[in-house]
């Protein structure tokens, strides 16, 4: 695979692109903006324009349908005074042909400065990274992650409650299927929040979301009361994600003030029918009984929108929803997050270090078809038409389980425990994941992973096992 992205080009692909000071340093421009650029009537518009862009252009590259992200990134480019391309209809631009994302990302950053893609493929923005020279901003791909509106959703939380720190914030519907959510619990566990999974039935957090909140963000678990509408735990995080919690298991589970307190928001999302076969599911309703607990009293009520029934409209004159200001925080902060990666106004993103920490271990990264594959479906690598464009590539993630590590697909992000490690050079294969951690830089680049025993014995690999066993003696006298 031949790339064309400069070392230095910046992507937002991920909320853990983005350190927390670079977050916080986003939000000061976006108040900035505000500040400079007023509507008259409304403090959370954008009433004006400034001609700082006035020589950039956004390209928008949506293959799934959108409004508020599409538009509010549009207007953010004019209101930089700045200008955008848009190919907002798949079935009308070269995609309908068959042309693959890499080709078009190519092609368009020929066009345009910057550019913001949505895609129903999970990993496409990772891929899309990989190939275009300018800046790329994920606007939501597949359910893996939606980083511009958990940038929305945290600058209106730190407006409302002076802070982001330690807040406690209620989510509730579709969290499996949910991109927006995703990227939103991350971010709150990295700012120390105590987070309250009020999922649909059936839609929890997925799995690998949950395990990386408590092995990488360090969540511990508190027990709730299970009566009621009581959830049956809470994610608590220490306000250093990177360092191991305060609380030991049992302070926690005797903690329930953490419990009791007050909700600082409540977050709804809808039932992302989209990404489910099964259309006909029962879903929870907010309305203004449910809101009415003494806990709720002071939450604001937030949605990314659209809303398909589960948040009532009647709800809407209540002082605690904030959702359309939510939404219209979509201009400044991503007037905001253009500005810096171009470079337009302050520090630019750059030259900072940017996002969480960084791997420890090298990338793995094979040609395919060799080897394994990610197992998440709906993967971009998946898609045939990308298939002559991605690899097999898996960053290795040190775990606390008796595995000792696994792989996460550098495109969406699934991971993967189970596998075997085969070696080139001496032709075995064993189910030692470890065995990634402990070769060297020289020793790694001879592995071969494969999912399993009879991949890789069907490729040429034999078991480890079974070429360390003695081959039996033959008795004297004894024919071949």
């Amino acid at each position: 695979m031949t790339t064309r992205n400069p070392p230095a080009t910046r992507h937002i692909i991920s909320i853990n692109d983005l350190s927390d000071r670079e977050i916080e340093t986003v939000f000061d421009v976006a108040q900035s903006f505000l500040t400079e650029l007023p509507d008259g009537h409304f403090p959370y518009r954008i009433g004006r324009s400034t001609k700082i862009a006035s020589n950039s252009i956004l390209a928008s590259l949506f293959y799934e349908p959108s409004t508020r992200t599409r538009l509010s990134f549009e207007s953010a480019m004019l209101r930089l005074g700045g200008e955008t391309i848009t190919s907002a209809d798949p079935t009308t631009s070269s995609a309908a042909k068959g042309e693959s994302l890499a080709d078009s990302v190519r092609v368009i950053a020929n066009y345009a400065d910057i550019m913001v893609i949505r895609h129903p493929r999970d990993g496409a923005a990772k891929l899309a990274a990989e190939y275009s020279p300018i800046p790329v901003i994920n606007g939501g791909d597949g359910s893996h992650e939606h980083p511009t509106q958990t940038l929305c959703d945290l600058f209106l939380l730190k407006k409302k409650n002076k802070r982001l720190k330690n807040l406690k914030v209620a989510i509730s519907g579709d969290l499996r299927g949910s991109r927006t959510i995703h990227s939103f619990v991350y971010a709150l566990a990295r700012f120390g929040a105590t987070i309250m999974p009020m999922a649909a039935k059936g839609m929890e957090l997925p799995a690998h979301v949950d395990q990386r909140l408590r092995e990488e963000f360090r969540c511990q678990m508190v027990t709730g009361k299970g009566d009621g509408d009581a959830i049956d735990a809470l994610y608590v995080t220490p306000e250093e994600p990177h360092q191991q919690s305060l609380f030991s298991a049992a302070e926690l589970e005797s903690n329930i003030d953490v419990v009791e307190k007050k909700v600082d928001a409540v977050y709804v999302t809808r039932f992302q029918k989209e990404r489910w076969a099964d259309k006909d599911q029962s879903y929870p309703k907010i309305d203004r009984k449910f809101l009415s607990e003494p806990k709720y009293s002071e939450a604001s009520v937030m949605h990314p929108l659209p809303r398909v029934g589960e948040l009532d409209a009647a709800f809407d004159a209540d002082r605690r929803a904030v959702y359309f200001e939510q939404a219209a925080y979509g201009v400044p902060v991503r007037m905001a997050l253009i500005a810096l990666l171009l470079g337009l106004k302050g520090k630019s993103l750059h030259k900072f270090e940017g996002g969480f920490e960084r791997p420890k271990y090298p990338l793995y990264d094979q040609p395919r078809p060799i080897g394994i594959h990610c197992a998440n479906k709906n993967c971009i690598v998946h898609d045939p038409m990308e298939s002559q464009y991605v690899r097999n590539k898996f960053y290795v993630v040190k775990t606390q389980t008796a595995a000792e590590c696994k792989l996460r697909c550098a495109y969406c992000e699934g991971d993967i425990e189970h596998f075997v490690v085969a070696s080139r050079k001496n032709k075995w294969f064993a189910a030692d994941p470890a065995a990634l951690v402990r070769a060297d830089e020289q020793h790694f680049k001879d592995i071969v992973v494969f999912a399993k025993a009879a991949d890789a014995t069907e490729a040429g690999f034999h078991s480890r096992r079974a070429a360390a066993e003695p081959k039996p003696r033959r008795r004297a006298g004894s024919k071949a």
